[in-house]
């Protein structure tokens, strides 16, 4: 049976240090309930609609679709929501006839929190680095962040000679470079559908296996 993460044992309080940073929360917009349609939609002879990148506050994405591009389960999204470990910032479940919808920082969180669980770290200490990065202004500052953990700790590193301080500390057991991660998650959705989220229409991923393929089945 997959986890939650509420199995792992809790330990003591996780301090997230900030070394030489300050920075204020934001809340990203919500939006009103999705339209069925398909983005973009270009007639023939209409130049090419520009294609918004994963990273645009203008796009979404489904539950599914974040598990997908997190590694995790829909039992987990659900549960991680559902407790106020990590909501989705563009769209609650409320009302019930919409479905939640995720922004490209809620699942780079997803997938940190993943590997942070892989890792041993407990839930209640997961809370706290989480609650940190949520406070970060602009989700760009994330890209060149390590997070640096030694079981009880994280640490935020913005700088290669704060992660070479820990590691001569001692207090550097494993870390995560978030832009690495950031890097992984954007190619991933970009082959995946998303939705718009002023006008709630789809948006089709891009696929280039897909795109080969059907090349290869037009010169048949």
């Amino acid at each position: 049976m997959t986890g939650t993460g509420d199995e792992v044992a809790t330990g003591g309080l996780c301090t997230v240090h900030l070394p030489r940073t300050a920075r204020t929360v934001t809340e990203l917009p919500r939006t009103e309930l999705p339209r069925v349609g398909r983005f973009p939609a270009v007639q023939p002879g209409q130049p090419a609609i520009e294609r918004l990148s994963p990273t645009s506050e203008l796009i979404g994405y489904r539950g599914p679709t974040a598990c997908a591009a997190a590694g995790i389960t829909y039992r987990q999204l659900d549960y991680w929501a559902r407790t106020g470990l990590l909501e989705p910032s563009v769209r609650s479940v409320y009302p019930v006839s919409s479905q939640r919808l995720y922004s490209f920082r809620d699942i780079l969180l997803l997938k940190i929190v993943k590997r942070l669980l892989d890792a041993g770290v407990s839930l209640q200490n997961i809370r706290v680095a989480v609650a940190h990065l949520q406070a970060v202004a602009e989700v760009a500052d994330l890209a060149g962040t390590t997070l640096m953990c030694d079981g009880a700790t994280v640490y935020e590193c913005t700088t290669p000679q704060q992660v070479v301080d820990l590691m001569k500390g001692g207090q550097g057991v494993f870390g995560i470079a978030v832009g690495a991660v950031w890097r992984e998650l954007e190619l991933t959705l970009d082959r995946l559908h998303a939705e718009r989220t002023d006008t709630g229409e789809t948006v089709v991923g891009h696929d280039p296996a897909d795109e080969l393929a059907q090349r290869r089945n037009r010169a048949v």
